[in-house]
């Protein structure tokens, strides 16, 4: 993809934003290992906690300046083969700070260590600990929302069904950042010869490939594995759906959206012109993405204060 098509203000940072080859063996290692010495990032006026009672690396910011009993559980990305729920320190501490709500961030297993259900439990596992200790957080078990980024916003999306289905307490709103939602965009073999940026379609097939324990784009796949294969959307919480128009997964969010409006989901749909997977994160000092999350975070707020239609 050629760089002309990418916003002028994220070149820069994209230039400087090394594309790695994590379906290769030794990419994978090394990005993992990287990871793995990630240093905790924080912003003033917020505390974060590494509660013992939780499971293995869920983090909880919590503001000084609380004025919100509304809670948000992240869940980040990684294709579902790497990442660190330390790695969105930065996100969390500010949607804490400019929010005062509680923030919740999971930690799960890899693929294909650890494939499919893996990830999800531990995800669901994170939002049961939010609830069981609403109390003591100082948070209404009933005004909490989910949200991801990337494979954390195709989990996010899972788990909300996987919660629907379960009965119970629900979410009031599902917030996916760039979400990977559809296997079957991996199985499309004409994306490769596009080569998104940052995220392209060979890493995004072993990606898949290494959750499903199979070939991504399979007649039939484990309910909840991948969101955009179910089939009745209707009954899920509120959505908010942002993805840039270079993305690899702008058509499958652009789709779901879609699906989930004609299912009477109250669902925002924001595009994001000359923006390749994941600006927000590597671009995040531009206005863009500071624009982006602006537009994210108003509508994450009147999630949890229960002002959207539907909530």
């Amino acid at each position: 993809m050629k760089l002309s098509r990418v916003a002028p203000e994220l070149r820069g940072p994209l230039l400087r934003s090394p594309e790695v080859p994590v379906h290769r063996p030794w990419a994978l290692r090394l990005t993992r290992r990287l990871m793995e010495d990630l240093d905790a990032r924080h912003l003033p006026g917020v505390t974060m906690e590494l509660p013992e009672e939780a499971a293995p690396g869920v983090r909880v910011y919590r503001p000084d300046d609380k004025h919100s009993d509304g809670a948000l559980v992240w869940i980040h990305g990684g294709g579902l083969v790497m990442g660190r729920a330390v790695q969105d320190d930065p996100l969390c501490n500010a949607t804490a700070r400019r929010l005062g709500i509680t923030v919740v961030s999971a930690e799960y297993r890899m693929a294909p260590e650890d494939p499919y259900p893996a990830a999800l439990d531990d995800c669901h596992a994170a939002w049961t600990w939010l609830q069981d200790n609403a109390a003591s957080l100082g948070v209404d078990p009933a005004r909490v929302a989910i949200g991801g980024q990337s494979a954390g916003g195709g989990l996010t999306a899972s788990l909300v069904q996987r919660l629907h289905d379960e009965g119970g307490t629900q979410p009031v709103g599902q917030w996916l950042l760039c979400p990977m939602l559809d296997d079957r965009t991996a199985a499309r073999r004409d994306l490769d010869r596009v080569r998104h940026r940052i995220w392209n379609n060979e890493v995004n097939r072993f990606g898949w490939r290494s959750y499903l324990g199979t070939d991504p784009g399979a007649a039939t796949v484990p309910r909840y594995a991948v969101p955009a294969r179910r089939e009745d959307l209707s009954g899920l919480p509120p959505a908010w759906i942002g993805v840039g128009d270079i993305d690899l997964f702008h058509n499958e969010s652009r789709e779901y959206a879609h699906r989930l409006r004609d299912a009477g989901v109250d669902t925002t749909f924001h595009l994001e012109p000359g923006a390749p997977h994941g600006f927000d994160s590597w671009g995040a000092e531009t206005s863009v993405a500071r624009d982006y999350l602006d537009r994210a975070r108003t509508w994450l707020e009147k999630a949890l204060a229960r002002e959207l239609d539907g909530s």
